[in-house]
């Protein structure tokens, strides 16, 4: 098993992506800590793992509230004696022009998106560092690295984050300890809500997969979770500071 061993914790982890994730990483033998603000969520995705015979529990997190990620963080690594993966996933979606978007909506985005992991990562650096190595996964969006039309909270933030993970892995790589951005393309999640308003409607966003996408199609969660346990996982073991593009071509 390639996470033999080691102690995962994940935020936004309840559904979609997050879901995902913490799957893959505990059949890949880690025990999983799975956070999210919907406890209950969190809790029945725990007891899902477990009865695969695998590890994991669950806390109930809000990212937005500091002292609770770093509790969640410091409290794990306390726990069972060892940090090593951190995948830093929670997110919001607004969508808007400047015009369409207020500075609560912009403060919401850049709280979620870009504070909170920053927050996430600084808990994670003790552990890591104590114990010589370690791996930060940021959840970004292919929107990090290209522009989407009338998405200026969403884009800003998510380009912010590649950028902020960038020169953290610049920052501790002499200590091996890695930080990488996951960047998903169209996932079908209920997170595409916001582009779906933006498009007008379902049928809209699927016009726009049919067409935009090399591909043709939605990406699966279980695409994008095989890379969450390749960022994790000794396989990018000489990685770090890297976008992880998972898009099906689309910001080709």
């Amino acid at each position: 098993m390639l996470l033999e061993g080691r102690v995962a914790l994940v935020t936004g982890a309840a559904s979609g992506i997050g879901a995902a994730g913490a799957q893959a990483m505990a059949r890949e033998g880690a025990h999983v800590v799975v956070t999210d603000r919907d406890g209950a969520s969190a809790k029945t995705l725990a007891e899902a793992i477990r009865k695969e015979g695998l590890h994991a529990e669950a806390i109930e997190v809000d990212v937005t509230d500091d002292a609770a990620l770093k509790d969640a963080i410091s409290g794990t690594a306390e726990r069972h004696g060892r940090f090593d993966i951190l995948h830093s996933h929670a997110g919001i979606q607004v969508e808007g022009r400047l015009e369409e978007v207020t500075v609560e909506d912009m403060d919401a985005s850049w709280n979620l998106n870009v504070r909170a992991h920053f927050v996430g990562a600084k808990a994670a650096l003790a552990p890591m560092r104590a114990q010589g190595a370690g791996s930060v996964i940021i959840t970004s969006s292919n929107s990090g690295v290209q522009y989407d039309r009338e998405m200026i909270a969403y884009c800003t933030t998510k380009h912010a984050v590649v950028a902020m993970t960038r020169q953290m892995a610049a920052d501790y790589a002499t200590e091996n300890i890695r930080f990488n951005a996951l960047c998903p393309g169209f996932i079908d999640t209920p997170f595409n809500k916001g582009f779906e308003t933006q498009m007008g409607g379902r049928d809209k966003l699927e016009e726009y997969i049919g067409s935009a996408i090399p591909m043709g199609r939605f990406g699966t969660v279980e695409e994008i979770a095989a890379g969450i346990v390749y960022l994790a996982s000794d396989q990018s073991s000489f990685m770090t500071g890297h976008a992880l593009v998972i898009d099906g071509g689309e910001c080709i």
